[in-house]
């Protein structure tokens, strides 16, 4: 069953990775960074600090599931459709965050294009509006749409993350969200920036034990990636 999530408004420290050197050692804050190689470009780097709540004015409130002290800001180096290197902003629960940088440092090694990297308080927790952006984030305190009672979204917890919302679109009873998603319905027509089987980004989430949305039939949510499977 999908759990997508209706709109709502209202770290822990980096690990060592493979091929990654940490650099500083505050409590609360980290830094990331592989090895410059002459002549290459920048490696991946990542830099891990704590959350206040001014910096989840939109998408936390008093009763959320965690709270921001169990968050985590990641500002990390991802590989653009430009063929050029950015920094991003991510928000994720502090107890994911040698997951999340495991994951997109391994996408950035495989220079796997993402359009956009911010954090949903740019769109005043609009989840609409970050993926007719075709934005790449993570925490949003938002209901998992579901059958029953309310019931947290995976994303509400920080757990979860959404990737390139325009090629990887969610389909709910024929409704393509966002709207520009439906280019990208045909997924045997591979196109860069996809979440595919068996593709590279599906495989960087799997690596850490994160499910895929795409795997829903009846609802595929292809942007969808998170902890628990939900």
């Amino acid at each position: 069953m999908s759990r997508r999530r209706f709109e709502h408004q209202g770290a822990r420290l980096a690990m060592p990775l493979a091929g990654l050197a940490i650099l500083g050692s505050g409590f609360g804050t980290a830094a990331a960074q592989a090895p410059r190689a002459p002549g290459r470009t920048a490696p991946f780097a990542a830099q891990v600090s704590r959350v206040t709540a001014s910096e989840v004015r939109y998408l936390w409130r008093p009763g959320c599931p965690v709270g921001p002290g169990s968050l985590r800001m990641i500002h990390m180096r991802y590989w653009g459709f430009d063929s050029r290197p950015h920094m991003g902003w991510m928000i994720v629960n502090a107890a994911v965050t040698s997951q999340v940088l495991a994951i997109f440092s391994k996408l950035y090694a495989e220079r796997f294009p993402i359009q956009q990297m911010v954090t949903e308080e740019a769109f005043h927790g609009s989840d609409p509006a970050s993926m007719a952006a075709d934005n790449t984030s993570g925490f949003n305190c938002r209901y998992a749409v579901a059958a029953g009672p309310p019931q947290w979204s995976v994303h509400a917890y920080g757990e979860a993350i959404d990737v390139n919302t325009v090629q990887n679109p969610y389909v709910e009873g024929g409704v393509v969200q966002p709207a520009a998603g439906a280019t990208y319905l045909d997924r045997g027509l591979y196109r860069p920036g996809m979440a595919v089987k068996g593709g590279e980004l599906v495989q960087a989430f799997a690596s850490v034990g994160w499910q895929w949305g795409g795997r829903w039939t009846s609802t595929p949510d292809y942007q969808h990636f998170s902890l628990t499977g939900g």
